[in-house]
């Protein structure tokens, strides 16, 4: 009984799910499912966006749901607070693929999303500056 698998349940080379530069291969909507939107969430995953893992996840039960990208994600998230698109590099994924997932995750309850202030909503220096001079004055 061949199928094309060796005794560890690994692809071999010369099979269709194999290249001998790339290693094992999965295409990115399988990993999403198809989809390729966040999902119902009205967050925006900005690619300097934070993510970080909720204070009260969801307990192990509920992570053996998640497939192994999830997982993985979640395991860089609880190391250190990341961005969108750090996650994307150390994960070694489309940031398209970790936005989609992080929209299960954050939907499931297992990660909080920062959005970074924008430029026009920062004081402007100007102002800043007086109240600091304001400040020393007192």
């Amino acid at each position: 009984m061949n199928d094309d698998r060796a005794d560890r349940g690994r692809p071999v080379p010369g099979s269709q799910w194999y290249d001998a530069d790339a290693g094992p291969l999965v295409r990115p909507y399988a990993m999403t499912g198809g989809r390729t939107r966040p999902g119902p969430s009205s967050v925006r995953f900005d690619l300097i966006a934070l993510v970080v893992v909720d204070d009260a996840p969801p307990g192990p039960a509920e992570e053996e749901l998640l497939g192994p990208e999830h997982r993985s994600l979640l395991a860089l998230c609880r190391a250190e607070t990341s961005s969108v698109a750090e996650l994307a590099a150390d994960a070694d994924l489309p940031v398209g693929v970790v936005r989609v997932l992080l929209g299960d995750l954050l939907t499931s309850g297992f990660v909080r999303v920062s959005r970074p202030v924008p430029p026009a909503q920062l004081p402007d220096e100007r102002i800043l500056r007086e109240v600091i001079d304001g400040l020393r004055a007192l």
